[in-house]
């Protein structure tokens, strides 16, 4: 992360995100024109499941009923397959803007997440294209008739467009559907939610998917069953991937305790040891000051007593010249 004193100005960080969008856009673009050279082979793909229904061999088909239909079909088929192929180009834009400002455990902490994003709305994807949608072709084409009891022949006329729309919807439901894990999981990390909070409302959720599998789905059992399946497998992931985030969170917070307890004790070792030493010196100075007062006293004795001896000095030498003028 960078220090303070060299933080970008509001300017730069405009400018970054500018250019970012630009590489962004400029792979959509790109992209896009590489799905529409071969849109017909995407669209061929996509309707593979319902050619499969319908039976090898049959004289079936697929009808427009305005002028624009199959353009406008081949455009959004084109940048359906653009925006999934240009994914990674734009989530690495996203992650090279948002990088620098994240602390190295931080950037470590969000890699799993970068590359479970794309790979889970893949799995999405490929489960709704190769076990849902073939499940659900054949239900609707049960409805079916020769025209033997009504006279009149029922058979499906599929629209281009009808169609394409109906695909992009079941693909994108499934594959938001499949990012439950990485978004419970980030929330976890955060603090939002809690395992326990989770298990807790578990009933609740079994409510809510199952509404949201009625609306993200057409209206049949078997599609509906089975987006919410596996939204419930998920959301079980969910838990057991945020109870292992709540226990690294407690780890790394216990050993972050620990460091801090560590660094507490060694400076109060630190203070202990200087309190000590000022004591010694205390002690020491006051040593010296007794052993300085001590010295000042015998000098002051030493000068009193050396007057009182001169003094008698002086006495005994006058009575000596006495006794001697006396004889």
């Amino acid at each position: 992360m960078q220090l303070p004193d060299q933080q970008m100005p509001i300017m730069e960080h405009l400018i970054e995100l500018r250019n970012r969008l630009t590489w962004s856009v400029l792979a959509l673009i790109v992209t896009f024109g590489v799905c529409y050279y071969f849109v017909e082979d995407i669209y061929a793909f996509l309707v593979r499941p319902l050619a499969a229904a319908m039976g090898p061999g049959s004289d079936r088909r697929m009808i427009y009923t305005a002028l624009t239909e199959v353009f406008f079909t081949y455009v959004k088929v084109s940048f359906f397959a653009a925006m999934f192929v240009s994914t990674p180009v734009v989530l690495g834009q996203i992650w090279a803007f948002v990088a620098p400002g994240l602390y190295k455990n931080e950037r470590r902490a969000f890699y799993p997440f970068l590359f479970a994003t794309p790979i889970l709305f893949l799995l999405g994807g490929a489960m709704v294209y190769y076990f849902i949608m073939p499940l659900a072709w054949k239900f609707f084409l049960s409805f079916e008739t020769a025209g033997s009891q009504t006279g009149l022949a029922i058979q499906l006329e599929a629209k281009v467009g009808e169609y394409l729309s109906l695909v992009m919807k079941l693909i994108f439901a499934f594959g938001l559907s499949f990012q439950l894990p990485v978004l419970l999981t980030l929330m976890a990390r955060a603090g939002l939610v809690t395992a326990a909070g989770l298990a807790k409302k578990r009933k609740y959720a079994v409510v809510v998917t199952f509404v949201f599998a009625a609306v993200m789905t057409p209206p049949d059992l078997i599609s509906q069953v089975g987006l919410a399946i596996p939204i419930m497998l998920l959301y079980e992931i969910s838990i057991v991937m945020a109870r292992m985030s709540e226990r690294k969170r407690a780890a790394s917070q216990a050993a972050e305790d620990d460091e801090d307890d560590y660094n507490n004790s060694g400076r109060s070792d630190d203070d202990v040891n200087a309190q000590s030493a000022a004591a010694a010196r205390a002690g020491n100075s006051d040593t010296s000051a007794k052993n300085s007062g001590a010295t000042s006293d015998e000098n002051t004795d030493a000068k009193k007593q050396s007057p009182s001896s001169q003094s008698g000095s002086m006495t005994g030498d006058d009575d000596e010249d006495d006794f001697n003028n006396a004889r």
